[in-house]
């Protein structure tokens, strides 16, 4: 039976990813500490077994979108790698949240910050990806990863308003960028 160990978490807008917090993913862990941990993308490939935590970041993000507005967000971000001639298991929950403990002992971990997943081979293209929810099935603790899409900040804030008001797309067509 599988079941999951995260509340649902409604997207804003289609398309929006709702955001996985590093103490919501943390505390599903600890939940299970036995399991296997395993991440999956939504077409379900796997990330190999015998995957090894390469590193935990704490990344800080200053950016300017096209409309002007800064931005500023932190986010948590663990690296996965998969050596030549890995073994045929999967880390357990246990097993992450000890690095995962030894690392914030390290360095400033935000647990309100987003988590992220950084992982590429032949099945899922190397990018930074969301994670969408963690669910428990049996011995083995299921992490769905999303890849990350694009979109424009300032056409995101103009249309917002206009959504709630109105279920016209026209604020989406108009030009966004300030140059």
């Amino acid at each position: 039976m599988r079941s999951s160990l995260l509340q649902d978490r409604p997207k804003k807008n289609e398309g929006d990813i709702q955001q996985m917090k590093t103490s919501e993913f943390i505390s599903a862990l600890r939940a299970a500490p036995t399991n296997q941990l395993i991440f999956v993308d939504l077409k379900g490939h796997q990330v190999h077994y015998g995957y090894h935590l390469t590193e935990l970041k704490a990344a800080s993000f200053e950016t300017v979108d096209c409309g002007g507005q800064t931005n500023r967000w932190h986010e948590t971000i663990v690296q996965l790698w998969v050596p030549p001639g890995p073994a045929n298991v999967c880390m357990t929950a246990a097993k992450f949240l000890k690095i995962f403990d030894k690392v914030r002992g390290m360095i400033p971990l935000n647990l309100d910050a987003e988590i992220r997943v950084e992982y590429g081979d032949e099945n899922l293209f190397p990018s930074t990806y969301h994670m969408r929810s963690v669910t428990r099935h049996e011995n083995a603790t299921h992490v769905l990863l999303e890849p990350p899409a694009t979109t424009c900040r300032a056409r995101d804030r103009r249309a917002a308003p206009a959504q709630a008001t109105e279920p016209s797309c026209a604020a989406k067509t108009q030009s966004c960028c300030a140059a």
